[in-house]
């Protein structure tokens, strides 16, 4: 009885594993980009393309999605999810005194949690930056995040969540940090100081990024609340940049959409992934059969030896 019923409870082991080791599809379908926290990053060289929105641009959406599955080291740890002249970084609830004064100027509860999203924009040339408002987010399943501007209203988006403050800065960059247009970090760990004897250090995002796109307008109706993307980022007038990462699985260079040429180097490991919960489910499916195949041996060789007997 015992080997009998070995092959199902290997079958209950692998399913639960499995499941927490591959992430699900995109929600807009198609491949992602892959990056494992080391030093994988996708790069825009700034000698070459410049910054892909004018100082002082009073109107524009930074959007994308993302599946973070490692929240950083430490509180003083940044994770570097996109960066050039808007930030999108994550924190923990660790990140101190930082995370508590911002949610005190917000007038809020202090958020809890090993990831909380920061998204904000420089202004002028001197590295300052309008206030972020801090959102936590789930671990190991996708977002839809969103940094939308729009003359003097700025909103944050995740999901279906949005927060619009009255933020009237022009957008700028801040000429202490790499110019380069960067998604998943810069490819070593950044220390920036921020006080006597006190270092912040920019690391590496791990997990799956997909449909990134850049736009000169603002893409979402505060008032309506609906700010889920049913499909893939569409390219308009409005797009300067769009990457869906649909390219062939292990792709190290990813094409912009938008006709503009802000095509995407992959540098580290940085490639492009099949959706891995299909694979996933394939490996399920032929360990379901190799089991019950093994299952039907051993009960085979138990009978053969009764009849041994």
């Amino acid at each position: 009885m015992i080997y009998r019923h070995l092959p199902i409870c290997l079958l209950l082991i692998l399913i639960p594993l499995s499941a927490k080791a591959f992430p699900p599809a995109s929600p807009a379908g198609g491949n992602y980009l892959v990056l494992d926290g080391g030093d994988d990053h996708a790069v825009l060289d700034f000698k070459t393309f410049g910054r892909l929105l004018p100082n002082g641009t009073e109107e524009f959406t930074v959007e994308a999605w993302i599946y973070p599955t490692t929240p950083p080291s430490n509180g003083n740890t940044l994770v570097t999810i996109l960066h050039q002249q808007v930030s999108m970084i994550i924190v923990n609830d660790e990140f101190q005194p930082f995370v508590n004064d911002l949610a005190n100027i917000r007038n809020i509860e202090p958020p809890k949690g090993d990831l909380i999203l920061l998204m904000s924009a420089y202004t002028g040339g001197d590295g300052a930056q309008r206030l972020s408002f801090p959102i936590p987010l789930a671990p190991n399943q996708w977002h839809h995040i969103a940094y939308q501007s729009n003359g003097p209203q700025t909103t944050m988006i995740v999901n279906d969540f949005g927060k619009t403050m009255q933020q009237d800065l022009p957008l700028g960059h801040d000429p202490s940090r790499p110019l380069d247009f960067v998604l998943g970090g810069f490819g070593k760990i950044l220390e920036v100081p921020v006080g006597p004897n006190k270092l912040w250090f920019w690391d590496s995002f791990t997990g799956y990024i997909d449909e990134v796109r850049i736009s000169t307008e603002a893409r979402y109706d505060v008032g309506k609340k609906d700010f889920m993307p049913d499909d893939k980022f569409k390219n308009d007038a409005k797009t300067v940049a769009l990457w869906h990462f649909d390219e062939p699985d292990g792709t190290r260079e990813f094409s912009d959409a938008s006709g503009n040429a802000y095509h995407l180097v992959g540098i580290g490991g940085a490639e492009t992934g099949l959706p891995l919960a299909v694979e996933a489910a394939r490996k399920l499916a032929t360990t379901w059969g190799r089991l019950k195949q093994l299952g039907y041996l051993r009960n085979r060789d138990t009978r053969d030896f009764g009849t041994q007997r």
